[in-house]
């Protein structure tokens, strides 16, 4: 109740459980007749069926009253321990992102002994661990496989993992920091300063970059408009810069397709991509363990052997 963003939801919410507890009391008390009632002088409703099954109008019996008023003191009480009305957080304090935030702390200590041992171990010799490649890849799974895919390669605008081709760098060091304050891709609109057609121009050039169909007399004029407003990102020869995150236009891997119509929604429009931070989310060891995971990749063949 008081994790809502909106304090509406947690009056609405306040309101049902106060009122519904409210009616039960008036209808245990407007029935409070029945309870003086003898059993044995219950009269009948009228309605007989088969000549000899009549509905009686027997009163409400004293435990079950007892009972549901049992209830709606229990209920008092929870809502007065617990959040339940309004923005009133109750006089236990819980919450629970609270109670996530203790399992997770708590489930965080019972596994620290495990990542302990490799703590001291370079991360590229932690890739080599069968048991490290074994934890990393549960974490993967568990944290990342929503975006990147069960098999890491990605998919439109969420890149591939496993190819060696790497926005902010694919060192350990590069890895582990963005995945642990995450990163901010954009690539800024340009339709204020471009026509379509010398966006589509451009396109045809960057297409020529990496080996894709291109028309060669569009390819000059376009490679004019990449000088005049691609270079500061995309470099002289448009290899990118992973200082930047600006990506690589020469290699053949696109995020968000190679079709001219593709390249010039995103040289118009621009692109905007999000990795979250995962430092409140994971500890330094599981980002580290992920990390050689991440790392061993598009590093398999490395020689990097474990000592």
């Amino acid at each position: 109740m008081s994790d809502f963003v909106s304090s509406f939801w947690s009056y609405f919410i306040g309101v049902i459980a106060l009122g519904g507890i409210a009616f039960c009391i008036w209808l245990l008390y407007s029935q409070r007749a029945w309870l003086k009632q003898d059993v044995k002088q219950v009269t009948d409703t009228g309605h007989i069926w088969d000549g000899d099954l009549t509905e009686l109008n027997n009163p409400v019996p004293r435990w079950w009253t007892v009972f549901y008023l049992g209830l709606c003191v229990v209920a008092l009480a929870l809502l007065f321990l617990y959040p339940g009305v309004g923005s009133y957080k109750g006089t236990l304090g819980y919450t629970a992102a609270k109670q996530v935030k203790d399992e997770q702390l708590a489930l965080n200590e019972q596994i620290k002994p495990l990542f302990e041992r490799y703590q001291q171990m370079p991360v590229t010799q932690v890739a080599h661990d069968a048991e490290a490649r074994e934890i990393g890849q549960r974490l993967f799974l568990n944290n990342c496989a929503q975006c990147h895919g069960s098999d890491a390669r990605g998919s439109g605008s969420f890149p591939n993992l496993a190819d060696g081709d790497w926005l902010y760098g694919g060192d350990p060091e590069q890895i582990m920091q963005t995945i642990t304050k995450g990163r901010h891709g954009m690539m800024p609109p340009w339709s204020a300063q471009i026509k379509p057609s010398e966006a589509a121009d451009i396109a045809q050039y960057v297409r020529s970059l990496s080996g894709l169909a291109s028309d060669s007399l569009r390819v000059v004029p376009g490679k004019r408009g990449f000088d005049t407003f691609c270079v500061a990102c995309h470099g002289v020869e448009g290899k990118g810069n992973t200082a930047m995150g600006a990506p690589n236009l020469t290699d053949g891997i696109w995020l968000y397709g190679s079709s001219e119509a593709s390249i010039v929604e995103t040289i118009l429009n621009g692109r905007q991509n999000i990795m979250p931070a995962q430092e409140g989310i994971l500890t330094e060891a599981q980002i580290r363990m992920l990390t050689a995971w991440v790392w061993g990749l598009s590093n398999q063949g490395s020689n990097v052997a474990a000592k």
